[in-house]
């Protein structure tokens, strides 16, 4: 298993649950946010992945994180719950990363939007791979959860 697919198995299997301390300092938002935040990050990157196979770019659709937040009103919902979701979610993305033909990983792409939706951004026009998004979104998923844990 590569590094961060480990990573990815090890966040999910951390005891989340019972963990919601939103840091008390004005303007950082609450755990219930930022694990619905994670929750729509992989839902968003499920499709990305999947659809990769079938695609000759690395162009994806990107979306509003605060606006889908705000519209599901993940502040309001049981913490277990939305803990169980991005936990479900993310494992199920963990079986989608390992599934991906080494091929299709590492094949490098010329056009791409990863200046757009990434976390750690790719300048325009530089080659990527499907590899260094699975990665970024690992990285970008446990620098949420150093907020919350």
């Amino acid at each position: 298993m590569l590094p961060w697919r480990r990573a990815l198995h090890q966040g999910v299997a951390g005891n989340l649950r019972g963990r919601q301390r939103a840091k008390a300092a004005a303007g950082e938002v609450v755990a219930k946010k930022i694990i619905g935040h994670l929750i729509d990050s992989a839902s968003n990157n499920h499709q990305r992945l999947v659809r990769t196979p079938f695609k000759d770019d690395l162009v994806f659709p990107g979306y509003d994180q605060d606006e889908w937040v705000a519209a599901q009103r993940c502040q309001e919902a049981p913490w277990p719950a939305l803990v169980e979701t991005w936990r479900a979610y993310n494992l199920h993305l963990a079986r989608v990363m390992a599934a991906t033909p080494e091929a299709v990983r590492l094949r490098e792409h010329q056009r791409h939007n990863f200046h757009q939706i990434a976390w750690q951004t790719v300048p325009e026009g530089e080659p990527t791979t499907l590899d260094y998004f699975m990665r970024d979104y690992v990285t970008h998923l446990w620098h949420h959860l150093r907020q919350i844990l």
